[in-house]
């Protein structure tokens, strides 16, 4: 392990945080907020700790993949620890706790929170937590590469330890095009469902929030109410739509925008995407006619807002759907394992995970009749390898082991099970909003101090899927 390599290039990770924080500071300043100096020392903080780290240390050699996985580990670790200067340094949150977990959340793209009033806090704030989630979004990593020329060399390890799902798609041969066509792709976007957004009522102000939250498939919203609290059909067409593409691969979108829309319709994942959020959508608009709402318009609307929100592991509400059926809540609890399509910025197992799993699982069940058969699984027109079936299968038995692990212990702490589940499940999900005390119309603010900071590794887990991270744990991977 070249240590002082990874350390440099935490170095450039807090000094482009702190950069970054120059957004809220502006805000401030425009909204003539007292808050701003707050801010300002959080930047000043941030940037002086980064420059000290790069003055003191130099790279020593290429980035290998065990540099790869302490860098980007490290790296949301060190944007969480100084993300949480703003909230701090402005008294937002009445302790560290509170903040560390406000701004893994954010960075994440988790949208859990331990705010009770949002619509008190400063713009600045307010501005800050929705920027959190839209740099964890693409990640900070992704962006370092597109700005940072000393990364050229051995860069494709950090892309490959940030984007560690099966991505079964290269758009460019080197990691600085990726990155800077990544972040092209999600700039422009962001750009459209920030006028659309406006177009449809919502402040300038609060398009750019909602669009930072959405376009990272994170949550965070300006209102107490999240969306609903715009009470809009057009608005709630908008974000749903966007939520949408935010959980597709973007390569897919990069090739969308040369032209060749057809790619969509060839992609056996997006396929499934769309055909899990449409089934769930059309039972939940079924049930919730019958049992909570008297128009079949209204139900449909909350429905596919509700299906398209949890599946893409975002967590913008407009209705508690805890008053739903049990049956509502336990398609919407499955839909929290699913997630995004790999590429995407949602969260979750991942559809293509999911849908090699069920191939595989019929490929079994043909050998059971054909023993002597020699029988593939098949992914579009392309054999898949029986060690990517192994870890897929092995990657699934360790997500739901910590998603069990972590209930139990949320459940030792005094939550009721409900509660434990749907925090436990909510935060490796990288969704926000659970079942129970943590539901749309609750918050974390409640959960023990060591809860917290379970939920916090396990959103940590779950944003970098799980191996990234517990590599660290392997004494081989330090040896010097």
């Amino acid at each position: 392990m070249r240590i002082q390599s990874v350390v440099h290039i935490l170095g450039s990770i807090i000094f482009f945080l702190g950069i970054s924080m120059l957004l809220p500071l502006i805000c401030a300043f425009v909204y003539k907020e007292s808050d701003w100096f707050g801010i300002f020392l959080s930047f000043l903080i941030t940037v002086s700790s980064g420059l000290i780290i790069l003055i003191l240390t130099k790279m020593r050699g290429e980035i290998r993949a065990k540099e790869g996985f302490a860098i980007v580990s490290f790296g949301w670790l060190m944007m969480s620890l100084f993300g949480t200067l703003p909230f701090l340094l402005t008294n937002s949150t009445n302790s560290f706790i509170n903040a560390f977990f406000e701004t893994t959340s954010g960075f994440t793209t988790t949208g859990a929170s331990i705010l009770n009033d949002i619509e008190v806090l400063p713009k600045c704030i307010l501005l800050w937590r929705s920027q959190t989630q839209w740099i964890g979004g693409m990640g900070i990593i992704v962006l370092s590469l597109a700005v940072l020329p000393i990364l050229g060399i051995g860069g494709m390890q950090l892309f490959k330890a940030e984007v560690p799902g099966p991505t079964h798609d290269k758009i460019a041969p080197r990691v600085g095009q990726i990155a800077k066509i990544l972040w092209g792709v999600y700039l422009l976007i962001s750009a459209a469902e920030i006028v659309l957004l406006k177009i449809a009522g919502m402040s300038f102000f609060d398009s750019i929030c909602h669009t930072f939250t959405c376009m990272a498939t994170g949550g965070f919203s300006t209102k107490n109410s999240s969306i609903g609290a715009y009470n809009s059909v057009y608005i709630d067409a908008v974000v749903a739509f966007f939520m949408f593409l935010a959980g597709i691969n973007f390569a897919m979108h990069f090739r969308a925008l040369k032209g060749s829309l057809l790619c969509y319709f060839k992609d056996k994942e997006f396929l499934f995407y769309v055909g899990i959020l449409a089934a769930a959508t059309l039972y939940l608009t079924g049930d919730t006619y019958i049992n909570n709402y008297n128009n079949i318009g209204e139900a449909f609307q909350k429905s596919i807002f509700q299906s398209v929100s949890i599946g893409t592991t975002t967590g913008f509400v407009t209705e508690d759907y805890i008053k739903w059926s049990y049956t509502s809540q336990l398609i919407l609890f499955t839909l929290m394992f699913f997630g995004g399509c790999a590429g995407s910025t949602g969260g979750g197992m991942k559809i293509v995970r999911i849908l090699l799993l069920i191939k595989s699982g019929f490929v079994e069940l043909k050998k059971s009749i054909h023993p002597n058969a020699v029988i593939y699984v098949k992914f579009g027109d392309k054999s898949v390898p029986n060690d990517i079936i192994s870890k897929i299968l092995a990657f699934l038995l360790l997500y739901i082991g910590i998603f069990a692990v972590t209930a139990i212990i949320m459940s030792f702490l005094g939550l009721d099970i409900v509660t434990s589940i749907g925090a436990s499940a909510a935060c490796i999900g990288n969704i926000g909003p659970g079942l129970g005390s943590v539901g749309p119309a609750f918050d974390y603010s409640h959960i023990p101090s060591l809860g917290k900071c379970v939920l916090v590794f396990c959103m940590i887990l779950g944003r970098l899927e799980l191996y990234t991270v517990l590599v660290l744990f392997n004494k081989r991977l330090w040896k010097v």
